[in-house]
């Protein structure tokens, strides 16, 4: 039985996924022991960024590329992607990625703590795929909003931790406590904020999609 979705449901719903490709198979392969997004989240964010008509993207979070991936291909020819990466070997192995994917003049590689790089980043961005840190969600995400233009996607990723944000859902807990208290108070803080609108999706681990007001 899945966590957040039973395993027949979220069987199903894979099965219906006709977005992925050879390529994009072979990079998820390659990251099997890495904590990237599901070809179910891949395809929404694909999806939403197209219908989102998005050309200025930025990422936080990089890994070896496979969500960017599906974020690039969305993108219209002259759009962008910024995406940030503390692990440089990872970086590069990223940027080989978006080459295989046929992204490579879409996306950019920012190597370092995205906290410090956040900083260095111009807005403003049409969407904002948040999937860096846990812990450190909440202190991004005011940075988040002032580069995010009005009316911008900010998605996030684990918000349901795999439902350990609800307390006693899974006894005994096995997540890191700081992450699983950073993420819940993250969600608390995103739900009140006066300059988001926002929708809570039990996707895999859980996503949330803002509206910038």
């Amino acid at each position: 039985m899945g966590l957040i979705v039973p395993d027949l449901v979220e069987a199903y719903l894979a099965s219906l996924n006709t977005l992925s490709d050879d390529v994009l198979d072979a990079i998820a392969a390659e990251g099997r022991d890495l904590p990237l997004v599901d070809p179910e989240v891949g395809a929404l964010l694909h999806v939403l960024t197209l219908a989102f008509g998005a050309r200025r993207v930025l990422e936080i979070g990089t890994a070896i590329g496979y969500s960017g991936s599906w974020i690039a291909r969305a993108l219209p020819r002259d759009g962008m992607l910024i995406t940030l990466e503390i692990d440089a070997p990872r970086a590069a192995r990223a940027k080989a990625n978006f080459a295989r994917a046929g992204v490579a003049e879409r996306t950019s590689v920012m190597i370092g703590d995205a906290s410090v790089l956040l900083a260095k980043v111009r807005g403003p961005f049409d969407l904002i795929f948040q999937d860096g840190e846990k812990r450190q969600y909440g202190p991004m995400l005011d940075r988040l909003a002032a580069l995010l233009r009005p009316g911008g996607l900010l998605i996030t990723d684990n918000v349901l931790w795999d439902g350990e944000v609800v307390p006693g859902y899974i006894d005994p807990p096995v997540r890191n406590p700081e992450q699983t208290a950073a993420v819940a108070a993250y969600n608390a803080r995103l739900s009140a904020a006066a300059n988001f609108k926002t929708s809570w999706l039990p996707l895999r681990d859980g996503i949330a999609v803002s509206v910038k007001l």
